[in-house]
């Protein structure tokens, strides 16, 4: 197939070459299991990296936001903040627990959780007694985006809520200089297929917390108590990763820095060439203070100006065996979370209108970027 019709990915994995090392490494040693030298450096390359003392590796994010939340004591009953502009996978450990969802939309300058409608949702909460059933606070940094970290954890402590990071697409994002992932109790991360490294799937949970981290590795090898025997006095989980997995996550950490530079590049190259057109738009750090890892490069379609909508950009583009996709419909739109209490603006309901994720891959060419380039301007 011709490289004008070669399938162009939104972000496919990109492997460094440096992964089947330490693979080849685990089944020579016989380490293939959800134990190992792997997961314990791949561990600690991962603290390191996000400025935190620990971290637990897990075959999922989801499931680092379902210890999160068990950890932080949630159950039947209480209520978790949460961003209403992520993927589905923030609010559904809430559920896993028989909590309840309370959603918050965004603010137009990161897209993340508004600070304003954070406070109101606590305080309208909290009620004339001073009592609240909201046991924590889910903050999103969306498609790398630092949110407004200042704010939220002023507002949290000020309400004594315990913040929870959902990092899961900004790995190696920074704010005032500081990696996303270290601010609240604890924070998570994805290592799913499509995000900046992967280990096929997998995530993490992060703390500076020790008892949380260990808390978190016991519960995630099936609660097994201290004995020769097999004994259980809690309910524990398989949410452990393996040791073959976490090879191939050292081997991504070894080229981070790299993957970073790539991703935003692909959006300094899109923001040059297509910010000139009127109606279209992007996701931009705000001001010195937000470094994102631009995961997935976002633009906004203003049909009105642009004369064209986001749907007709997407038909284009897919006829061209090009992949996208739109913004996140957000949570308050979803069939499953539509009934849950939600502090709303309008902001989220636009960008998932107007908005739409460009291929981003690590590993794009020029070639497929001038591509991507030409059938947008196309369909313009």
């Amino acid at each position: 197939m011709s490289a004008s019709k070669q399938r162009i990915y939104l972000s496919p994995p990109h492997m460094s070459g440096r992964e089947m090392k330490y693979v080849t490494e685990a089944f020579e040693t016989n380490w293939v299991a959800p134990v190992g030298p792997h997961v314990d450096a791949f561990e600690k390359s991962i603290a390191d990296y996000c400025g935190v003392k620990y971290a637990a590796a897990l075959n999922t994010g989801t499931a680092a936001i379902h210890l999160a939340l068990q950890m932080l004591g949630v159950g039947r009953g209480d209520e978790v903040i949460a961003s209403s502009f992520t993927f589905s996978a923030t609010a559904n450990p809430i559920v896993y627990l028989g909590a309840t969802p309370l959603l918050i939309d965004s603010e137009p300058e990161t897209w993340n959780m508004d600070p304003d409608l954070l406070e109101r949702a606590l305080k309208e909460r909290r009620g004339k007694h001073g009592h609240t059933a909201v046991k924590a606070v889910i903050v999103v940094h969306l498609y790398g985006m630092p949110a407004r970290m200042e704010e939220i954890m002023a507002i949290a402590r000020k309400y004594e809520i315990p913040v929870i990071e959902d990092a899961a697409e900004a790995l190696g994002s920074r704010y005032n200089d500081k990696p996303v992932g270290s601010f609240g109790e604890m924070a998570v991360l994805s290592f799913n297929g499509n995000k900046i490294i992967t280990t096929s799937g997998g995530g993490a949970l992060l703390s500076g917390n020790r008892e949380l981290i260990d808390r978190a590795r016991f519960l995630s090898t099936q609660a097994r108590d201290a004995a020769p025997h097999y004994q259980h006095s809690e309910i524990g989980y398989n949410y452990r990763m393996s040791n073959v997995l976490a090879g191939i996550g050292r081997g991504q950490m070894e080229v981070i820095d790299m993957r970073v530079r790539q991703r935003r590049d692909n959006f300094n190259f899109y923001r040059e060439h297509l910010g000139k057109i009127d109606g279209i738009g992007f996701l931009e750090e705000p001001d010195e203070k937000y470094f994102s890892n631009h995961w997935l490069t976002t633009v906004l379609i203003d049909p009105e100006i642009a004369g064209v909508t986001r749907e007709a950009v997407y038909d284009t583009l897919e006829k061209s065996n090009i992949e996208s996709r739109p913004l996140w419909k957000p949570l308050h739109q979803q069939p499953v979370f539509s009934s849950c209490p939600a502090w709303l603006n309008g902001i989220s309901d636009r960008l998932f209108d107007n908005g739409l994720c460009l291929p981003s891959g690590s590993h794009l060419t020029g070639e497929e970027r001038e591509r991507v380039l030409r059938i947008f301007s196309a369909a313009l």
